[in-house]
């Protein structure tokens, strides 16, 4: 986590002070403070907890050493400060712990190097023991800006028999820039942090009790009510907080404590990136695979009934059945990359077969029409019919890739045959239906960006024929000019050209569910359907065709959503 612990004081002579901070350090420490002087076994000490490794480093120019400070340094001057506003005494050398998995450094020390995050530091602990306080002035709270950072801070009391009222005053103060971040870590924050003053509070109450059944010091204050009190405590108004506490080595466990808390407080949250309500792609899916579950479910259980397994003339029968080949097509090759022998996406499918033919041939496959490809090639086939269908909702898409019988409209709108097969004369004439057949060419024949040996599309041409041929000069759906358009720009790559076949497969799939919602669940009248197709910029006659084709690929989830709803009695209520 990005962020700065600081453990605070209201120093009696002094002020708000900082005694204590650990922040977090990604890049390696300065020369000084990394390998130069390196301690001796006296100095260091050095124990893993948590993969996180400390030791005790000699820093150089350390605000903590008082007097051998810099006057540049940010720290306060040795004659500002008192054993109470002290930590680390003159020389130390403060505390670096390793963190072996993230390459990353914790270190102590009183002040923070940086002048600008010194800055930062003291004004929070001035506002934290000062104006930023909860009643009672013991207790959690937030405060900051954007400028200054986001502060957690949580003040508490301390027990000292010398000090003004037997107390004094500190606060644990985090700190980092991100408000949500902090925001979301109070729960965290908030028990770790209730933790450790808990455990503070704890050693100073008994060596306050100590101190009060050896010496008390609330009747020898009363017999000398009339003295001046700071000259009645023979000068220890000050009090380091090792002192109430009577642990030499409180530091290394704060630092120890305020390591582990930055360490766990930034891996407890990750971000992840939230996705949206499911698409009606993905609901298909599901609903299509569900059912594949549900069949095979009713197979095994058939089969167990009859107390044998199917002949191997059934079995076959299964396999070559074209429905049963299509729906498990449709299931199990979503994202299918194409062939390298074919079509590898639909800007390579538009080059091959010219801009005129593949208009021609996406008018068709927009408006829900059947295409039929003829090849002796079926992995040709399948890479042209795996890239197509990328301009369509998965609901919408039927294919059977490779046949040897002509199969109807209604069973399929993608359609491989041999070239052997026979197709109706009504079916080559009819303008529901295009045909693109492959044939073996010559030479004379091919393309010029196609005339090399090692194109595997080389040896073919590709004819495009329809019963209804697409106008050149013919508007079309606006979708098709938008591919088309995507297609033809050669700044965007082919992975930000399947994006954008995405984004418009949502968007008219967003039409649909409205013009679904307001013709079949609503049914409004003629006159207002035409109103709404004007107002989402459908109505020309081919974006009503291809609105009407792809309600045929809504999900069953989403219909029935919308029946349930329709039905439902406080739903009829509000509509009156």
């Amino acid at each position: 986590m990005n962020a700065i612990v600081v453990l605070c004081h209201f120093c009696e002579l002094h002020g708000p002070r900082t005694l204590f901070c650990t922040e977090v350090l990604h890049s390696p420490l300065p020369q000084g403070a990394g390998s130069g002087d390196s301690p001796g076994p006296s100095e260091q000490a050095e124990e893993e907890e948590g993969g996180i490794q400390m030791s005790s480093r000699i820093r150089s120019h350390s605000p903590a050493e008082g007097a051998s400070a810099d006057s540049s340094s940010p720290g306060p001057k040795k004659s500002d400060m008192c054993e109470g506003c002290r930590s680390l005494p003159a020389g130390h050398p403060g505390y670096v712990s390793h963190d072996k998995e993230t390459s990353i450094k914790y270190v102590s020390h009183q002040h923070p190097n940086h002048p600008q995050l010194f800055s930062i530091v003291r004004q929070a602990c001035v506002r934290s023991l000062s104006c930023e306080v909860c009643p009672g002035r013991e207790g959690p709270i937030f405060f900051g800006d954007e400028q200054h950072g986001f502060v957690f801070s949580h003040t508490f009391f301390i027990k000292d028999s010398l000090a003004r009222g037997f107390q004094r005053w500190y606060s644990i103060i985090a700190i980092m820039m991100d408000r949500i971040y902090l925001i979301n870590s109070w729960p965290f924050l908030l028990g770790k942090v209730r933790g450790i003053i808990d455990e503070l509070q704890g050693k100073a109450l008994k060596v306050f009790e100590a101190e009060q059944y050896g010496c008390p010091q609330r009747a020898q204050r009363m017999n000398t009510a009339f003295t001046p009190f700071l000259h009645q405590r023979n000068g220890n108004a000050a009090r380091s907080l090792t002192s109430l506490t009577n642990d030499e080595n409180l530091w290394a466990c704060l630092h120890t404590s305020f390591a582990w808390l930055l360490k766990a407080c930034g891996s407890r949250l990750t971000e992840k990136l939230l996705e949206g309500a499911p698409t009606e792609d993905t609901l298909v899916q599901m609903e299509k695979l569900a059912d594949l579950e549900e069949e095979s479910e009713g197979w095994d259980n058939s089969e167990e009934e009859e107390g044998k397994a199917p002949s191997q003339g059934e079995s076959r029968e299964l396999v070559k059945s074209p429905t049963d080949s299509s729906l498990t097509l449709d299931c199990s090759n979503w994202n299918m990359a194409p062939r390298n022998q074919g079509f590898r996406s639909l800007r390579h499918l538009r080059q091959v077969l010219g801009p005129s033919a593949f208009r021609m041939l996406a008018w068709h496959v927009l408006m829900g029409n059947q295409v039929i490809w003829k090849a002796r090639d079926a992995d040709l086939v399948q890479s042209a019919f795996d890239v197509l269908r990328t301009m369509l909702p998965i609901g919408c898409v039927r294919i059977i890739p490779y046949s040897d019988k002509y199969e109807e409209a209604y069973r399929c709108n993608f359609l491989g045959l041999a070239p052997h097969v026979q197709i109706p004369p009504h079916i080559l004439s009819s303008e529901f239906t295009v045909l693109v057949e492959v044939r073996t060419a010559t030479r004379s024949s091919l393309y010029p960006v196609l005339f090399d040996d090692e194109q595997p599309l080389s040896k073919y041409e590709f004819v495009v024929t329809s019963g209804s041929p697409v106008a050149a000069d013919r508007v079309g759906p606006t979708i098709l000019n938008k591919i088309e358009a995507a297609l033809t720009n050669q700044n965007l790559s082919v992975d930000v050209v399947d994006q954008c076949l995405v984004c418009l497969k949502e968007e008219w799939m967003n039409k649909v569910k409205v013009l679904f919602k307001f013709t079949k669940v609503d049914s409004r009248p003629k006159e207002d359907t035409q109103k709404l197709l004007s107002i989402l910029g459908a109505a020309e006659e081919d974006n009503v065709k291809l609105l009407k084709f792809w309600m045929t690929g809504l999900s069953k989830t989403y219909k029935s959503h919308l029946m349930s709803t329709v039905r439902s009695p406080t739903s009829s209520e509000s509509r009156n």
